[in-house]
């Protein structure tokens, strides 16, 4: 065939696989934004987040700081940006209370999709609780204590009433609808194609010796360099896709979940932050230690009786 044959090959190929990982994310995602839509609008949040402020207190945040943790582990990390906009932080705040939403945000769903490929749900939500907070305990104690002036404060969003609401969660989930069906399903034309002329190979050497030293095997390489660029879920959606070619093994697959869950989407993720005056070196590295530490102690105590606590087996 001719390199356009095989594309257009590709392109048949994936377009059945991205039409059925789209309904499956759909029906994980609009469910859960829809019913913290009206959590949130009910004042529940808020009213929960008032039982958090004095651990909030041992972390170096006041207490109002703890909507905006609530907030991201429901929803994506627009949410807890936009409320961040609304406090009074300074940037030494704003930092720990970015690194905690980096590594938890838009937990439910994000776990729904890594059981579905693999991991063990319990322990993904405990590590990725833990590691928030333990993180944020570190900054604290590490962090500048002068990083910068408070930012500009703005206006939250208020609504007349339920209508109005309604309305505006309709309008962003249809945006957040079409967004994850192309990214998906370019996602699955772009892996077909790359696997069709061998660049996963060319790619996996460049970046083997890098996943080597994250405890990570040369096959999860493309995954991992999705999760970093696109983020866990479009990551997870593509691990689905490999493990039912059983391109890649359970057990590998499980041990990327558990970096990806505290260390993804690299660059729009932290770009937001960045877009608030976060520096990037600390909220950057600090998840590349953090997951690699994590995976590490996995491969250590796999064959162990306590191994099991880490995978979810089929």
């Amino acid at each position: 065939m001719t390199p356009s044959q095989r594309i257009i090959n590709c392109i048949h190929t994936a377009l059945p696989k991205s039409a059925k990982t789209v309904g499956w994310l759909l029906k994980i995602i609009v469910p859960v934004s829809f019913t913290v839509t009206l959590l949130q609008y009910w004042g529940f949040i808020g009213y929960l987040s008032i039982y958090l402020r004095p651990l909030f207190s041992l972390i170096g945040l006041p207490g109002e700081a703890s909507i905006v943790f609530i907030s991201s582990i429901f929803l994506s990390l627009y949410a807890p940006i936009a409320i961040i906009a609304t406090l009074p932080l300074d940037m030494r705040e704003i930092t720990i209370l970015a690194i905690m939403c980096l590594i938890s945000h838009n937990m439910v769903a994000e776990t729904a999709i890594q059981k579905k490929a693999g991991s063990h749900p319990f322990v993904i939500i405990t590590l990725r609780l833990l590691a928030s907070l333990g993180m944020a305990f570190i900054f604290n104690k590490i962090l500048p204590a002068d990083m910068g002036s408070k930012i500009i404060n703005e206006q939250a969003q208020h609504f007349s009433g339920i209508l109005p609401m309604l309305t505006n969660w309709m309008i962003g989930t249809g945006w957040l609808a079409l967004k994850i069906s192309l990214i998906v399903t370019g996602l699955m034309i772009l892996q077909n194609i790359l696997k069709e002329f061998n660049v996963i190979n060319w790619l996996t050497k460049i970046f083997s010796p890098l996943l080597k030293i994250m405890g990570l095997s040369a096959d999860c390489t493309f995954l991992w360099l999705v999760g970093q660029i696109l983020g866990l879920t479009y990551g997870a959606a593509v691990t689905l896709d490999e493990l039912d070619k059983k391109s890649i093994s359970p057990r590998n697959a499980q041990l990327l979940n558990l970096h990806i869950a505290v260390n993804h989407s690299l660059l729009e993720d932290t770009l937001l932050f960045v877009a608030i005056g976060v520096p990037a070196g600390w909220i950057i590295g600090s998840r590349f230690l953090l997951a690699t530490v994590m995976v590490w102690i996995a491969r250590l105590v796999r064959r162990s009786s306590v191994s099991t606590l880490f995978y979810h087996h089929y």
